[in-house]
């Protein structure tokens, strides 16, 4: 679930898998089906309503998460009958994201033996009460001890997590004669048999309230279009000048006028050039002058090498190909696990990070210009730019998800 920077890790391991001679199928949202497809991986499209896009609390730090669960139900309903209509002789293993581990576990009454792993793709997606530790755009202060900051997840669960779904996750419980649990942050963690996370330790480190057994991986990025060439017209504009500046907000942001709006006064100000990346024109002003130009999608592995810099909302997809390139970053994010993002590039050396709630010219203006002033940036961009290696982590998180001999293919 979620955007193409969310859905791409998950198909780079499943083509792996499929290397190693695996049966795979692939359960995504309907409107990914033009990145699957063309893989040749069994595609079964999950419903999924593109308003929520449009639903103004979608990107609120604390409203978000109700909005995606309810956006998602319909999806996750179908997991359940797709896994019962598998052999119940063939070995089974589920890999999925977070949100779905609750149908995972109802998998267990319709194929007793299915295994569940679970597919952590950002740090922000495992609850902690280690440093560092964001909630929303606000940081918790080291001084607070560990005992507060677990009262304190308790609350949040209480007050955020279980008023959305708790009623949901039990009811389906019921159903197929499972208990009911009093908390579902409490519980959630320690339904799979394994957790797997697609980002390396370098990023973040692993805490010791992390679930067990615990795989690290990598950065499993994929690129569809991995040959492609960039659009002529994109082309003809980069060799036209310097680098240039580019901002995105997300493939599914459709709520990002504003950003754009600031992004071309800011680029205006700094006597920088810009791309600007959205599959929704009208969001971008009409009247771009010649020194910047409007794309609905660029590959970033070809687009980024180019830049001088990137300035984004801070998906995990989007921060991990920056890394890749080496281009310095200015996240602003939204929700989610966005602003936990953007302070691990801070803590790197290769950003800074400016919450979307405080965005306007002048602010942009500052940022970026302290951001490309910094000393050593290209040094440091450099060095983390090393730690990718192609392919890496892949093997070790295939081997995982095997769990047994009696899992690989002959």
């Amino acid at each position: 679930m979620g955007s193409a920077g969310d859905l791409f890790p998950f198909l780079a391991l499943a083509l792996a898998l499929r290397a190693r001679g695996h049966r795979v199928s692939f359960l995504a949202p309907e409107q990914h089906g033009p990145w699957v497809r063309p893989t040749g991986l069994p595609f079964t499209g999950l419903p999924a309503d593109e308003a929520v896009l449009r639903d103004p609390d979608l990107w609120h730090p604390t409203r978000g998460f109700g909005v995606v669960w309810r956006a998602t139900r319909p999806a996750m309903a179908r997991i359940v009958p797709f896994v019962a209509a598998l052999p119940k002789d063939e070995p089974c293993t589920l890999f999925v994201h977070p949100l779905a581990l609750p149908e995972a576990d109802l998998c267990r009454t319709v194929h007793p033996g299915v295994k569940v792993a679970a597919a952590y793709l950002a740090p922000a997606n495992l609850m902690t009460v280690h440093d560092p530790l964001l909630v929303g755009p606000w940081r918790v202060p080291a001084w607070v001890p560990l005992a507060a900051r677990r009262a304190f997840w308790r609350w949040v669960g209480r007050r955020f997590i279980d008023p959305v779904a708790l009623a949901d996750v039990n009811a389906a419980r019921t159903a197929h004669g499972l208990t009911p649990v009093p908390s579902l942050m409490d519980w959630i963690a320690s339904v799979p048999d394994l957790s797997v996370t697609l980002f390396p330790d370098w990023f973040a480190p692993t805490q010791p309230d992390w679930p067990q057994p615990l795989v690290r991986g990598d950065f499993p990025l994929f690129d569809p279009n991995a040959e492609a060439t960039l659009a002529a017209d994109l082309q003809a504009f980069l060799q036209a000048g310097p680098a240039p500046l580019v901002f995105t907000h997300g493939t599914g942001n459709t709520q990002a006028t504003a950003y754009f709006r600031h992004a071309c006064a800011a680029a205006t100000r700094l006597g920088r050039r810009a791309v600007f990346l959205t599959p929704h024109r009208d969001q971008v002003p009409a009247d771009l002058p010649p020194t910047m130009l409007w794309q609905d999608y660029v590959p970033l592995r070809a687009l980024l090498p180019q830049a001088a810099a990137l300035v984004h909302h801070g998906g995990i997809g989007t921060t991990a190909e920056a890394l890749r390139a080496g281009t310095p970053q200015l996240v602003v994010p939204l929700a989610h696990d966005q602003f936990d993002n953007g302070a691990r590039v801070t803590a790197l050396g290769v950003g800074a990070s400016l919450p979307a709630g405080r965005l306007d010219e002048r602010r942009l203006v500052r940022a970026l210009g302290g951001l490309l002033a910094v000393s050593g940036l290209d040094e440091r961009t450099r060095a983390v730019t090393r730690r990718f290696e192609p392919g890496a982590g892949i093997d070790g998180m295939c081997e995982a998800l095997e769990f047994s001999p009696s899992f690989r293919a002959d």
